[in-house]
């Protein structure tokens, strides 16, 4: 029996790293694919809506114009923000220069050599690769949105299709829980976003009070990144408050004036992400905060910038589904953040 047991240890260890190595090696078509079955479950309820009034070609038009419409909202707030960040950099070229003349002197005071190992990394090939993989990922991402746009349209034809399908199973246990669990992934994953878009907002609006009230420029661009970087958990926040102190330090050139501007902006994404997002999102997408930390670094891993984005969606959607099966439950109620007495 022990035997037995280490054999199946080993083939289900060995099976789950070829599964990832499969969705690693195939991120090119499966990332767009999640991706777009994540808009479908956002964007579904508005078709259904349209369904109901105007023809169903007509519908999936109207719905995915205003699927594009969300997107390069998106777009241009990012390439706005980082914009007139990029600009300020060029015009503010000195500071920053001046800035890192004061942090290499101090650390070669202390003993760190860093000039020369500086010196012999940014060279004419540096930036030749830089400008090449700028070049590669704005390919990808092209690639990435044709494919995903392809799916979803074809996604959101096919939903009526996919349910009935379901119904007519020969198993009618099998799928009346897939049908279950389609329906509490896509309820959960548009709570998700809606919890999420509120957050950002407000996580944006409090930091582009405080970095306005404390003078830091470009005090909108920072309440702009903010707000479109919380929806990448951890990762997002994390950016959004590292960039503005560097900011700070070379505007002020005051060390403890940056530390006190990092320390609020963390305060806010502290009280906002860990304080009051939980609370509106119940227990109904509660996920332990260990798993949601571990999901954004390993579909970011897996699948870049499109997995940091989609890790916990698809993280909601795997507890969903093992909620629906008694050999699987276990699971959903061992990495769920919900406290047995009732609280967080």
């Amino acid at each position: 029996m022990a035997q037995n047991r280490v054999v199946v240890t080993l083939l289900g260890i060995c099976t789950a790293v070829l599964i990832f190595a499969g969705l690693y090696l195939a991120r090119s078509i499966l990332a767009p694919v999640a991706f777009s079955l994540f808009v479908i479950a956002i964007a579904w309820p508005l078709q259904r809506l349209l369904q109901e009034r105007i023809p169903k070609l007509l519908a999936l038009l109207v719905t995915m114009l205003a699927v594009l419409a969300v997107l390069t909202v998106f777009v241009f707030l990012i390439v706005w923000g980082f914009g007139r960040i990029g600009q300020w950099v060029i015009d503010n070229a000195a500071r920053f220069q001046l800035l890192y003349m004061q942090i290499t002197a101090w650390l070669e005071s202390h003993g760190f050599e860093v000039a020369n190992q500086i010196a012999e990394s940014f060279n004419m090939g540096w930036l030749i690769r830089v400008v090449q993989e700028i070049g590669g990922r704005l390919h990808g991402f092209v690639t990435f949105a044709v494919i995903a746009f392809a799916f979803t349209v074809l996604g959101l034809l096919e939903v009526d299709v996919a349910q009935g399908n379901i119904a007519r199973m020969e198993n009618a246990r099998t799928g009346q829980l897939l049908s279950r669990a389609g329906a509490d992934i896509a309820a959960k994953l548009q709570k998700y976003m809606l919890v999420r878009t509120l957050m950002s907002v407000l996580t944006g609006g409090l930091i582009w009070a405080v970095t306005l009230l404390a003078g830091l420029e470009l005090a909108t661009a920072w309440g702009v990144i903010a707000f479109v970087l919380n929806y990448i958990p951890f990762i997002g926040p994390l950016i959004a408050t590292v960039f503005p102190t560097l900011f700070a330090m070379a505007q002020f050139e005051s060390l403890q004036l940056a530390l006190i501007i990092f320390v609020c902006l963390n305060l806010i994404q502290f009280m906002v992400g860990s304080y009051l997002e939980p609370r509106l999102a119940g227990a109904t997408l509660s996920v332990s905060p260990f798993l949601i930390l571990f999901a954004v670094f390993f579909w970011t891993f897996l699948w870049g910038v499109p997995g940091a984005f989609i890790g916990v969606p698809i993280v909601i959607a795997t507890l969903t589904v093992c909620a629906e099966y008694d050999s699987t439950r276990w699971v959903a109620i061992l990495l769920s953040g919900r406290d047995p007495k009732g609280t967080r």
